[in-house]
Parts: C-alpha cells; sequence; structure tokens
C-alpha cells in the first residue's frame, strides 16, 4: 500500500456496497462511471443481492472478487476505503445499519464507516409506502445525523409507487451518487 486508503498504484478506493433491489444489476454503470474518474472500485454484496449481480462479470469488470463474506483467516485483504457508496440501498439495510445490526460483512463494514472517518454515501431504492413509515424516516434521520449523505428525496431518488420500481431502473442516479461521494471527500 502507498498511503491508507490508496490501492497499489495508489488510485482512491471507492467501496460500492449493493443492496438486493432492482437497479443491482446495473451496478456496473457505477463502477464504469467510477472507473472514469480514476477510482479503484471494491464491489460488496449483501448476501441477497448476489441473486440480482452477475458477480463474474464485476469481477471481470473491477479486477476484485465481489465480497459478501468475511475473508477466511489467511485471505488477503481489500483495501481500505476512501469513500463507500451503498446503493441500491434497500428498506432493511437502511434500517438494520441505523439500528447498529451487523450481520453481514457489508452491515459491518457500514458499522464502523462513521468512526472511521469514512465518507458514506447511500442512494436508496424504496417505493412510498416503505419511504413514508416512520421508522424509516427515524433511520434516515439517524444516519444523516451521523455524516451518511442519504439521497432521499429531491436531487437524489425520489420513491416510487409501490409495484412501479421496475420503470425506475433506467433513470436511478448512480452518477449522483458517484458525484456526491467525490464532494464529501477531504481535500488532498
Amino acid at each position: 500500500m502507498t498511503d491508507a486508503g490508496a490501492d497499489d498504484e495508489g488510485r482512491r478506493v471507492l467501496y460500492v456496497i449493493v443492496c438486493a433491489a432492482g437497479p443491482a444489476g446495473d451496478v456496473g454503470k457505477l463502477v464504469t462511471l467510477a472507473h472514469q474518474r480514476g477510482w479503484d472500485v471494491q464491489i460488496i454484496a449483501t448476501p441477497s443481492a448476489l441473486d440480482f449481480i452477475d458477480a463474474e462479470a464485476l469481477e471481470k469488470q473491477t479486477g476484485r472478487p465481489v465480497r459478501s463474506h468475511y475473508r477466511k483467516p489467511g485471505e488477503p485483504r481489500s483495501p481500505k476505503a476512501d469513500a463507500i457508496i451503498v446503493a441500491p440501498a434497500t428498506y432493511n439495510t437502511i434500517n438494520k445499519w441505523a439500528a447498529g445490526i451487523s450481520d453481514t460483512y457489508a452491515l459491518g463494514i457500514l458499522a464502523e464507516a462513521p468512526t472511521l472517518g469514512i465518507p458514506v454515501t447511500v442512494l436508496p431504492f424504496v417505493n412510498t409506502a416503505l419511504a413514508a413509515r416512520r421508522p424509516f424516516q427515524q433511520s434516515v434521520k439517524d444516519l444523516r445525523n451521523e455524516g451518511a449523505r442519504v439521497l432521499l428525496g429531491s436531487g437524489g431518488f425520489e420513491p416510487h409507487a409501490p409495484g412501479t420500481g421496475g420503470g425506475q431502473i433506467e433513470t436511478y442516479p448512480w452518477q449522483t451518487a458517484l458525484d456526491e461521494a467525490e464532494h464529501a471527500l477531504p481535500p488532498h
């Protein structure tokens, strides 16, 4: 490592935590955008997200294994993250993270990020029925109070009516998440 957070070539490292939601199959779009801006990308998938993504294609695209479980003793560590994007972020992941639950590798990464000073950008994918729930609204508020940039509402992700999520996949704002993640970085 050349420094904390940089990969072996000195590039910034972006963790992309992908959850089991409609846009997950298109996470390669975010990887492409990040590569164009000089990022090295590590994909971390929730266990349920593995059914939504093409892990083999993402491993070829990133040059890194898709991680969904804690590493075994002796396995190489991933490089340290300079920034994290959670996209698509589900109702379940947002609520568990805010409640301090760390029952997956992805949630373990998120549980530590605020106290390690790693900027986290969250791009939800939820419907209006879930977004209207008081526990979800409280979770978003709590995460924002801890410094997470939750892009929900105007300028971020606008929740869709239940049953219409499939129509939102093509317009999912991957670039907005990357723009916000870069904006959150401390100056060099």
